[in-house]
C-alpha cells in the first residue's frame, strides 16, 4: 500500500461560535474515535493531520492541504457542514469517508455525498477503507464491523493528538478516556440501546492513568461510557491501584441505580468531582433511576433525596431530562422538574427533546409508521429540536411548557442558589457560565423564537403540522448565516432528507428476505 496523506477533522462544532460556554468548554467535547483512527493510519505508514473544529477556529485556514482521504467525524446536527467539506474535498481530488453518529443513524443519506461511510469502526474496517481507497459515486459504500472493537489504542499512543486539543482548552482540560462500550439498559430511544455492553481491559485503563500522572500536573479526566461503573468494583479497583488519591479529579456519567450512598463515597475518594446521572421522565423510564413503579411527585422526591446525597459528596451534578416523552401529558412534566430543582438546588438541569435520530433506535421505527417525524434540516437536529410531533400536546402548547420551565431552571434566582449549594470553585463558576450564555440565553432565545414564529409564520407553522414538507425560509436563512463560506460548497438536495428512509430501509430488507429464492418451490 503507498502511503497517504490522510485528513482527519472531528466536527464538535456545526458552525462559528461565540457563546462563552463554548469557548470555556468547547475542546473538552472532543471525541475519541478520530484520534483513534489517526493513531491506526499512523501505524500502516501514511503522513496524518488531525484537525478538531470546535466552532471558535477559522476553519477554511485549518483544513489539511493536499490530502489523498480525509476522514469526518459528525454529529447530525453538524451533517450539513460535513456534506459541504466532503464536496470541497472531493473538488480537489481527495477520497471522502463519514464516520461517528451522522453516519450510523443517516448511513442512506451520507452515501449519496461521501465515498464511504461507516457504521462500527475497527482497526480492519480502517485499513479496508485505504486499501480501497477509490471513488464511490454518485452512492458511497456503507461499510460496517460485525461490533465495536474489543480493544482500542491507549493514551500513550493517541497523546500527540490528545495534546494538541489540550491546547486548545483555555482553563479547563479534559482529557477523554473509556472503560467499557455499548450498553446494559435497553431505553428504546437511545443509540446504544441494542448494542451489547463490553468492559475494556482494565490493564489498559491503569496504563492510561499511570500515563497520565507522568504527563499532567494534575490531569482531568472525563469516562465517555454512556454508563461509567456498571462493573462497579471492577472499575474501582482499576483506579484505586493506578492512581494515589487526589491525583486526578474524574468526569462520568452513571445512573441511579448505580449510585448508592456506599458507592459514591468511594467514588469521592477515589477523585470523582461530576456525574451525570439520567432522570430523563417523572412517569416512565424508571429502571435506571431505581424508582421502581413509583411516578409523579413521589418520583420527584425520591430522586431529590437521591441527587442531594450525591451531592454531600460530589460538587457537580447534572441532571438529565428528556421532554416530550408520549407518556407526557399536560404541565404536570414541566411543573415536576421544577419542584425538583426546588428541591434539589445544587442539581444542574440538562434537557432534550425527544427526537428520532434516522436509524439510531428502534423506536424510531414506530414514530415513522405513525408519520410523526419531521423532515427537519439535520442542521437543527440536536437536543434542543424535537423531531417527533408530540402526541398529547400542540406545537404552541409544547413550546410554552418548554419556554417556562427553561426560564425557570437557569433564572437568576435559581443560578445563585445553584452556586451556593455546589461546593467547589470551579462547579460553580461553570455552572454560571452554562446556564447564563448556552441554556438562559442561547436556549430560551431560540424557542422564543419558534414559538413566536407558530403564531406569525404560515409556512413555518405548516412544516410543524406537516402540512408540507417544504423547509421554511427561516432555517434556510439561519444555515446559510451559520455556514456561511461553506455555503457554495453544500451538495444540491442536502438540505432535505427522507425522515421515513430507517423505516423504508427496513422494509425493503423484510421483502427482500421474504422473496423466494431462483428455483424455489
Amino acid at each position: 500500500m503507498r502511503k497517504l496523506n490522510i485528513g482527519i477533522i472531528d466536527l464538535i462544532a456545526k458552525a462559528p461560535t461565540r457563546t462563552m460556554w463554548m469557548r470555556v468548554m468547547g475542546a473538552n467535547f472532543v471525541s475519541i474515535m478520530p484520534q483513534v483512527v489517526a493513531t491506526w493510519c499512523e501505524e500502516q505508514g501514511h503522513e496524518v493531520t488531525l484537525v478538531t473544529y470546535t466552532g471558535r477556529e477559522n476553519l477554511i485556514e485549518n483544513l489539511p492541504a493536499g490530502v489523498d482521504v480525509v476522514f469526518i467525524s459528525s454529529f447530525t446536527e453538524a451533517a450539513l457542514l460535513s456534506y459541504a467539506l466532503s464536496n470541497l474535498f472531493r473538488a480537489r481530488g481527495a477520497i471522502t469517508v463519514l464516520g461517528g453518529p451522522h453516519a450510523r443513524c443517516y448511513p442512506d443519506d451520507a452515501q449519496k455525498y461521501f465515498d464511504y461511510v461507516l457504521g462500527f469502526t475497527d482497526k480492519a474496517l480502517v485499513h479496508e477503507v485505504l486499501r480501497d481507497c477509490t471513488p464511490h459515486r454518485p452512492v458511497g459504500l456503507h461499510l460496517s464491523a460485525e461490533h465495536h472493537p474489543v480493544e482500542l489504542p491507549g493514551v500513550r499512543k493517541r497523546w500527540k493528538f490528545i495534546e494538541q486539543t489540550l491546547e486548545k482548552a483555555p482553563f479547563v482540560k479534559i482529557v477523554p478516556l473509556l472503560s467499557s462500550l455499548g450498553c446494559p439498559y435497553t431505553c428504546d430511544f437511545c443509540i446504544d440501546s441494542s448494542i451489547p455492553y463490553q468492559q475494556l481491559d482494565t490493564e489498559a485503563m491503569k496504563e492510561d492513568l499511570r500515563f497520565l500522572l507522568g504527563r499532567l500536573k494534575r490531569p482531568r479526566v472525563a469516562w465517555h461510557d454512556p454508563n461509567f461503573g456498571v462493573r462497579f468494583d471492577h472499575c474501582m479497583d482499576a483506579i484505586e491501584e493506578a492512581v494515589p488519591p487526589g491525583r486526578i479529579d474524574f468526569i462520568a456519567e452513571s445512573t441511579l441505580s448505580l449510585l448508592s450512598e456506599s458507592r459514591v463515597k468511594r467514588l469521592k475518594h477515589n477523585g470523582f468531582k461530576a456525574l451525570l446521572p439520567g432522570i430523563e421522565s417523572w412517569f416512565e423510564l424508571s429502571k435506571k433511576s431505581k424508582t421502581g413503579n413509583t411516578t409523579g411527585m413521589d418520583k420527584v422526591e425520591k430522586v431529590s433525596d437521591h441527587v442531594n446525597m450525591i451531592l454531600r459528596h460530589i460538587p457537580y451534578v447534572q441532571t438529565n431530562h428528556i421532554f416530550g416523552l408520549d407518556g407526557d401529558e399536560g404541565s404536570a412534566p414541566f411543573e415536576l422538574t421544577k419542584r425538583f430543582l426546588d428541591l434539589s438546588p445544587g442539581a444542574f438541569p440538562a434537557y432534550s427533546m425527544l427526537s428520532a435520530f434516522g436509524q439510531a433506535a428502534p423506536l424510531n421505527l414506530e414514530f415513522q409508521r405513525a408519520h410523526r417525524v419531521l423532515p427537519f434540516p439535520f442542521h437543527f437536529l440536536s437536543n434542543i429540536q424535537m423531531n417527533i410531533k408530540p402526541k398529547n400536546y400542540s406545537w404552541p402548547e409544547f413550546y410554552d411548557h418548554l419556554i417556562d420551565v427553561t426560564r425557570y431552571s437557569y433564572s437568576p434566582r435559581l443560578l445563585f442558589r445553584r452556586f451556593l449549594a455546589n461546593g467547589e470553585t470551579i462547579p460553580r463558576w461553570l455552572n454560571i457560565v452554562r446556564g447564563l450564555s448556552s441554556e438562559r440565553f442561547g436556549r430560551v432565545r431560540y424557542f422564543s423564537e419558534i414559538r413566536r414564529r407558530l403564531n406569525t409564520d404560515r409556512p413555518l407553522r405548516g412544516f410543524f403540522e406537516q402540512e408540507t414538507t417544504r423547509i421554511p425560509e427561516y432555517f434556510v436563512e439561519k444555515i446559510r448565516r451559520d455556514l456561511g463560506e461553506f455555503w457554495e460548497w453544500v451538495p444540491d438536495g442536502a438540505l432535505c432528507h427522507d425522515p421515513n428512509a430507517y423505516l423504508l430501509s427496513a422494509q425493503t430488507a423484510c421483502s427482500s428476505c421474504a422473496t423466494p429464492q431462483a428455483g424455489a418451490a
